[in-house]
């Protein structure tokens, strides 16, 4: 069974904004991408740097360690193959963002909070 651990409150984050959160001795890093929170791991897969700090190109994010690109919505590199960051669900409960930390998914994520078409 996986723990669900509040890393912040729903309306935190704008558009565009990030925030790392710690939960479990473990850096998470949130992204409001165009109004939807994805969550990942805060240690590049290629050498453990933290990537919380990286440059975010809509929804693309550059480690600032070694350049490597992730889309933080898939946790996958652009392209075919590479490394994947490491995603968690997260979605929102009584007014909090609360992540899955026992059920990481390397690759796609499963759908994330936030906008979405009904």
């Amino acid at each position: 069974m996986s723990r669900q651990i509040p890393v912040g409150v729903v309306d935190e984050l704008a558009p565009g904004q990030r925030k790392l959160a710690f939960a479990d001795g473990r850096g998470i890093v949130l992204f409001n991408i165009d109004g939807t929170i994805h969550a990942i791991d805060n240690a590049c897969p290629h050498n453990g740097a933290s990537i919380a700090s990286g440059q975010l190109d809509g929804g693309v994010l550059r480690c600032p360690a070694h350049g490597l690109r992730f889309d933080v919505r898939t946790g996958c590199m652009p392209g075919v193959g590479g490394l994947s960051l490491t995603t968690f669900p997260v979605r929102a409960v009584d007014g909090k963002l609360v992540v899955s930390l026992e059920d990481p998914v390397a690759g796609p994520a499963p759908a994330p909070v936030g906008n979405s078409a009904p």
